[in-house]
């Protein structure tokens, strides 16, 4: 979700800047857009094998999944429980893998997507009597004890009406019918047609106002969730998400991008560019960087030059370098070391 909107946000925002800056802006989304399976798709998990699905979108990643994609192997803490189950990275999904879809970047029928909601339907998914409503991720402590005891910084995580909404959406794009999940949130809702957080998925408890499909004891009402159901209502007028940014639409269409640049900061320690890529070293401050292919003799430097965002910016000519090569990458300043950069194939999308 949150790499979604930040994409999101480059491209939308590019519109305000000058012809300059926005190249510059465009040019880091298109890297970033291109680099979401890289960094957020784990494939082989257990989770995953356990419900046929081979790759899918994690909740979640580590930070160095930039640098390192075993990084996805790390344990993503859950701090809503009594016992944190330490579950990796791979293990953990949600279903924010729609919001790639909602804001154009990628297809509803892409594999990856497909398999992902296929994995979070199995995992995620709750049956109530207002109708299917979905769990935040797998292992979730935020919501009422199984006893309906309130949550007291742990306890069990309940379906939100919200997430209903959200896959109305995804179901207006990939060609279903969303109208049933606009009448499951309304059939949650609490007395005045208040939308609650979350309801209750466990037995019936009576004696504490629980009742199965029902407003938990959650906040009442979410705001985002009445948010939701207008705009869900809204879209099934219009035929498609009213909130999918346009410019994004208009450039991405749900592809994947070629970008022509990769980028590389101490910040970004990204540790691969693809072939026929210019390298884009970014600084906060101005600099020099010195730069080679390893097991060549010769060396290069560039000075950073003001980039779009208050950053600095040197462009490295790397794109004539072939799969295999090591770019070795230093800031000429007290301090710094070498940073090493392989360049590989380009990926191919999935079938």
């Amino acid at each position: 979700f949150t790499l979604a909107v930040a994409i999101a946000a480059l491209v939308a925002g590019a519109e305000f800047l000058d012809e300059a800056e926005r190249g510059d802006v465009l040019l880091l989304a298109d890297d970033w857009n291109a680099r979401i399976e890289e960094w957020c798709v784990a494939s082989g998990s257990a989770l995953g094998a356990a419900h046929g699905v081979a790759s899918h979108y994690v909740r979640v990643a580590p930070a160095r999944v930039m640098s390192d994609p075993t990084a996805l192997r790390d344990v993503v803490p859950l701090k809503n429980r009594d016992r944190d189950p330490g579950l990796p990275a791979a293990e953990q999904v949600s279903a924010d893998v729609l919001q790639l879809v909602r804001f154009g970047l990628r297809r509803a029928d892409d594999p990856f997507v497909r398999g992902t909601v296929r994995l979070v339907d199995a995992v995620l998914r709750a049956e109530t009597p207002s109708g299917p409503v979905w769990r935040r991720y797998g292992g979730d402590g935020y919501g009422e004890h199984p006893d309906g005891r309130p949550y007291d910084r742990t306890g069990q995580g309940r379906p939100w009406p919200l997430l209903a909404g959200e896959r109305g959406h995804y179901d207006l794009v990939v060609g279903g019918d969303p109208a049933p999940h606009l009448r499951t949130m309304m059939r949650a809702s609490g007395r005045l047609g208040l939308i609650p957080e979350q309801i209750w998925d466990g037995d019936p408890l009576p004696k504490v106002g629980l009742h199965p499909g029902r407003p938990s004891g959650s906040a009442m009402p979410l705001v985002w969730a009445h948010a939701e159901f207008v705009k869900l209502a809204t879209s099934i007028r219009a035929g498609r998400p009213v909130d999918r940014p346009e410019a994004v639409w208009l450039r991405y269409a749900g592809q994947r991008p070629h970008p022509t640049h990769a980028h590389w900061a101490p910040w970004m320690p990204v540790a691969t560019i693809r072939r026929g890529q210019s390298l884009r070293v970014l600084s906060d401050v101005p600099t020099a960087v010195r730069w080679r292919v390893a097991g060549r003799d010769d060396a290069g430097e560039a000075t950073t030059a003001l980039a779009a965002l208050g950053l600095h910016a040197a462009d490295l000519p790397t794109g004539a370098l072939r799969p295999g090569d090591t770019i070795l990458v230093e800031f000429v300043r007290a301090g710094s070391r070498e940073h090493r950069i392989e360049v590989t194939e380009p990926v191919s999308p999935p079938g």
